[in-house]
């Protein structure tokens, strides 16, 4: 194993696979502060004039914002102070489609991590956070997210927690807070949408009419308005044509006249609406596959969903709920032989999904020695890429046999190892002693450690597109900044890609 710098201490306690499998056990609520107790005397010891901070007061004072603690991430308070805002904004933008699920757990612990706010610019910073969530799907977090900072604090911040709260279903919430303050709404659609759900019609009428007379809203929005305010009007009609873009607004009021825009057809936050109770089965199905494949739920969602009912088709999706139950079966009888007859299948399926990560993460650490030689293949496979990945190799020394790469990334030492092809090779380095990038490992060592490991996912990210010079580097910065338990299993998820 290489060498830990000084900047990994600390974190010596690794962040969980996914801080999002925290976050369903812990459901976040915004903070309170309250004014601590304590047992000072209500006299001073001595006379001495104390010494005084001095700091401006030309605006409201940066705030603490995150829903990890230290004691989930690991990550030390100072993470983002040594940094600009709009700087680190810059780096969670460029850190974009990250499909290897141990990239996505990092990258969600450096999004809810609770830390001390960058020195300057924090709105920018958290606004950029918030949006990454959204993008990934992480619909609850962002909320979360959105309620710590103050949905109040500023326009973008309230225009997104508006969008953020139709999506998922509390936006009387929100439209309470439009009444309270019409000046906060992100437009007129938005003052109708809450006037009419607060049950003023008349004034909600009103207020359309005006908007359509000072141009202050599109055609479109209008129409859709206008069968939200009186659906009997357009009774007979055609429906409207589903909207161009994607919008909060315009999907809750189609899914209020009857006409719900299908989830598949928008971005992926949109999903979350089908993992309500009134969506139908094959609907929450779809929806929490899409969510997972971003790491957006947790993987007990997964399952959770998954085990709901019996399905009662086949083909397709339904044959995929159908192996993985059976496999559940299996494993839970504590037959190693039903479990040899039952994993291949489920692992396959699974494997097709994208969703291999997801099934080592709850299966991995409970599989039996087999003896069937694609059972003991598919449980191999499955334990490098579970939390469990250092022991595959003793309890399945036949199939370790046979991928010594594998084996040595697992045990984070490839010296010995015999790479082929440039990627392997990359990956080899990487755990014999490559550098590590100097300019992010000098990130870290003043004061700027959160924006060294975005770079260094980043890194990770377009490495793992194809690039060994970026993949040796990044691997190779988040051993030194002492990530060793997520660059090893980043290697793992390359090496068994197609198993991604």
């Amino acid at each position: 194993m290489g060498a830990v710098s000084p900047i990994g201490t600390a974190l010596a306690q690794e962040a969980p696979l996914s801080v999002i499998d925290w976050l369903d056990r812990n459901a976040p609520t915004p903070a309170v502060q309250t004014r601590p107790i304590t047992s000072e005397p209500a006299v001073a010891p001595s006379g001495n004039v104390p010494a005084i901070t001095v700091a401006p007061l030309d605006g409201p004072a940066a705030r603490r914002v995150g829903l990890a603690p230290a004691s989930i991430t690991g990550l030390p308070d100072t993470l983002w102070t040594g940094s600009d805002g709009f700087e680190l904004a810059e780096a969670i933008r460029a850190t974009k489609s990250i499909r290897l699920p141990a990239a996505q757990s990092l990258f969600y612990t450096l999004l809810l991590a609770e830390a001390l706010p960058p020195s300057v610019h924090d709105e920018a910073f958290n606004l950029a956070r918030v949006d990454a969530l959204l993008q990934l799907g992480a619909l609850d977090p962002a909320l979360a997210l959105l309620e710590q900072i103050g949905p109040e604090s500023s326009a973008a911040v309230f225009a997104r927690f508006f969008d953020a709260s139709l999506l998922a279903g509390t936006e009387d919430a929100a439209c309470a807070r439009v009444m309270a303050k019409p000046s906060l709404a992100p437009g007129y659609a938005a003052r109708v949408f809450c006037t009419a759900r607060a049950g003023d019609w008349d004034t909600a009428v009103l207020l359309l009419g005006t908007a359509r007379v000072l141009g202050s809203m599109s055609e479109a929005q209008a129409d859709m308005l206008e069968r939200f305010l009186d659906p009997d009007l357009f009774e007979g009609e055609a429906d409207l044509p589903t909207p161009a873009q994607p919008d909060p607004l315009a999907f809750r009021v189609y899914e209020s006249i009857g006409t719900p825009i299908a989830t598949t057809l928008w971005p992926r936050i949109y999903a979350n609406a089908d993992l309500r109770e009134i969506a139908g089965w094959r609907s929450q199905l779809l929806a929490v596959e899409r969510l997972a494949q971003t790491g957006a739920v947790a993987d007990n969602r997964l399952l959770g969903i998954y085990t709901d009912r019996q399905p009662a088709a086949s083909g397709g999706l339904w044959e995929r709920v159908r192996a993985v139950q059976r496999f559940e079966t299996a494993l839970d009888s504590n037959s190693a032989e039903a479990v040899a007859k039952t994993l291949p299948a489920a692992w396959r399926e699974m494997q097709a999904a994208g969703l291999a990560v997801h099934f080592a993460n709850l299966f991995g650490d409970r599989l039996p020695e087999l003896k069937d030689r694609a059972a003991t293949a598919a449980a191999f496979e499955t334990t490098l890429l579970s939390p469990a990945y250092e022991l595959a190799a003793t309890k399945y020394p036949q199939a370790a046999a046979r991928a010594p790469l594998l084996v040595a990334l697992a045990r984070g030492d490839t010296s010995d190892a015999q790479p082929n092809g440039p990627m392997e090779k990359a990956l080899a380095d990487a755990f014999a002693g490559a550098p590590p990038d100097a300019t992010l490992i000098g990130m870290a060592r003043t004061g700027k450690l959160g924006r060294a490991l975005l770079g260094a996912l980043e890194l990770v990210n377009e490495g793992s597109k194809g690039d060994p010079g970026a993949l040796r580097q990044g691997l190779a910065t988040l051993r030194a900044l002492g990530l060793e338990d997520n660059a090893r299993r980043a290697a793992l998820q390359i090496m068994l890609r197609p198993a991604l």
